[in-house]
């Protein structure tokens, strides 16, 4: 099966529109972090012995807290990649204005580096420094090895915290439930919880599924381990 659609039309959509995948390390970011987090607490509490009701206290409260604080730090982290990418903007607009024959021999000596040569080399400098906006757009990926697409620090942070929220929310749902077996449910539902997140981001990977899946499970299951380990130091 082909990964995707090579006809004129899907290939300029492709090419030109944003990536659908752009918010892919915020998600499993978020989703995995909320996932492990909450069920820490579920844990460590369950290790001390303690009553239900402090579950779902600091569990409602570490998805609520730290899921805002990881969108913001996401929000803050995405924003300074946004405003160094404008100050590179502004870098490359002066340079060109100041120092072009300097810059035009960059972007030739990049163009060569990809395996042009002789006659079309030169076309290809002259074609490209013809429009400023895109010659400097091609100096954000080819000298600074920046994405071609502008970070949105607004969106990450939601889906940051999304994420953070619909994964945090499933080791607590039994003992909402009030369930006789809470914690053995939320135990199996944290791992598949875990080992879903690890098998969708394979979609985007050359790694198996079932590989991504155990391997997200296993990092999600050693700390929700270490804090269960932790309580019963606690427990009366």
């Amino acid at each position: 099966m082909e990964e995707h659609s090579h006809t004129p039309a899907d290939i300029k959509a492709r090419l030109t529109g944003t990536s659908r995948f752009f918010y892919l390390r915020d998600l499993v970011y978020g989703g995995i972090d909320g996932a492990i987090t909450t069920f820490a607490i579920v844990a460590g509490v369950q290790g001390a012995g303690l009553a239900t009701s402090v579950i779902l206290i600091l569990g409602a409260a570490n998805i609520v807290a730290d899921g805002f604080s990881m969108a913001a730090g996401n929000y803050s982290a995405t924003k300074a990649d946004l405003d160094d990418r404008k100050r590179i903007i502004e870098v490359e607009k002066r340079h060109i204005r100041d120092h072009r024959s300097g810059e035009l021999e960059e972007l030739r000596q990049i163009l060569e580096m990809r395996g042009l040569s002789g006659q079309t080399l030169v076309d290809a400098t002259d074609l490209i420094a013809k429009d400023t906006e895109k010659w400097i757009g091609f100096m954000l990926t080819d000298e600074y090895g920046l994405s071609s697409e502008e970070p949105r620090p607004f969106r990450a942070a939601l889906a940051t915290f999304f994420a953070f929220l619909l994964a945090g929310s499933v080791p607590l749902l039994p003992f909402v439930f009030a369930l006789d077996t809470a914690f053995n449910v939320s135990i199996i539902a944290t791992a598949l919880t875990f080992f879903f997140i690890g098998t969708a981001k394979s979609r985007w990977s050359s790694a198996k599924w079932w590989y991504s899946g155990l391997e997200t499970l296993l990092i999600g299951s050693t700390a929700a381990s270490v804090a269960y380990l932790i309580g019963t130091l606690f427990h009366p």
